[in-house]
């Protein structure tokens, strides 16, 4: 009998959430979302609930991703997987966001994609010493989503936009100077950090097993992310970068031009406008068009192909240069979904209204 891929456990007070995939670094599949939206529900109103905490099986980390070879396979036949996972997947991001008790992440070792979103949303986040922290997704052909618009376009300055454009990966210090985490804790204390929650306080075990985070190299360069990420268009960002003395922009211009063209105009418009949004909700409903649409777009398939598939690193992007992608080619990730939108705003309103 094969092992569940989510364990479930109610204990001390403790509603604890173990990922458990370790083969896969607990990459999220469908399967998964249905298990944890229902019992996260559940344990925001038991009382004998006080908080949940969220790891992930084995020592590799917390949740590598989405699963998204089975969103290679299902966007060739249609996507209609995709477009239910991403749906349940989303609204679960914004439960977590809104959760009524303390929610706490373990942010070890790799959190990329859809970690991100089962963990930054959480209102105590704690990265370590091992922490990989990132939003890939541009490499694959595909957006920042689970409300990682929202994060990066919230992130101090401009490191938001650097790092969903270059998909560069966040230590902790990193983390916590971005946003997506608040307390350091070496990984070494982790396990005495979770026998003192099951007889003491959140508070007093943090205090005794968290320390100051190292400094953020992300942080200290901070100038001239936000001296060349400020720019309108990505073009215009990667010239700025590439006629700097600094090695470091240089390199980052080199890595922002390895990624699908397209989907780093749409992701720099995305970032844009969820700088704008009021809630997580409104951006997951425009992370949901986006999602979709890339489902019907040539670079996803290739991304998947060439980076997990057939490992070739070689895709095959299309329009295959910045300047060759058109409004048009950007404007039709934004397009409005009639009565398949998301509608996580409006629900939002609708309950506040009552």
């Amino acid at each position: 009998m094969s092992e569940p891929e989510v364990l479930l456990e109610a204990k001390n007070g403790i509603g604890r959430i173990t990922l458990n995939r370790p083969k896969a670094i607990n990459a999220l599949n469908h399967d998964m979302v249905k298990q944890i939206a229902p019992q996260l529900e559940a344990w925001a109103a038991d009382d004998d609930i006080e908080l949940v905490l969220l790891t992930g099986a084995g020592e590799r980390g917390l949740c590598a991703g989405g699963d998204i070879v089975s969103i290679y396979h299902d966007a060739k036949e249609g996507g209609g997987g995709s477009k239910d996972f991403w749906r349940e997947e989303y609204t679960l991001n914004a439960a977590i966001a809104r959760f009524p008790k303390p929610y706490v992440a373990i942010m070890d070792g790799v959190v990329m994609g859809g970690g991100v979103g089962l963990s930054a949303h959480a209102n105590v986040r704690i990265a370590t010493e091992r922490s990989k922290i990132a939003m890939p997704e541009v490499g694959i052909g595909f957006i920042p989503d689970v409300g990682g618009t929202y994060l990066l376009s919230r992130a101090p300055g401009e490191l938001g936009t650097h790092l969903g454009l270059t998909t560069l990966r966040m230590n902790g210090a990193d983390a916590i100077a971005a946003g997506f985490a608040d307390h350091y804790m070496p990984s070494a204390n982790l396990e005495k950090f979770y026998t003192a929650l099951e007889s003491g306080s959140l508070s007093d075990a943090l205090a005794e097993f968290t320390e100051e985070a190292p400094e953020s190299a992300l942080d200290a360069s901070r100038e001239w992310i936000d001296r060349y990420y400020k720019a309108e268009t990505v073009e215009e960002i990667v010239e700025g970068l590439r006629s700097s003395a600094i090695p470091e922009a240089a390199k980052a211009a080199a890595d922002i031009e390895s990624k699908s063209p397209v989907s780093l105009k749409v992701t720099l418009r995305s970032l844009r406008s969820a700088a704008a949004a009021s809630t997580l909700e409104q951006v997951l409903d425009e992370e949901y068009r986006v999602s979709l649409a890339s489902l019907e777009s040539h670079d996803l398939v290739e991304g998947i192909r060439a980076q997990v598939v057939e490992k070739d690193r070689n895709p095959q992007w299309n329009p295959p240069t910045l300047s060759a992608v058109t409004q048009a080619d950007v404007d039709r990730y934004f397009a409005p979904l009639g009565s398949s939108e998301l509608g996580l705003q409006k629900g939002l309103e609708a309950n506040s209204d009552e």
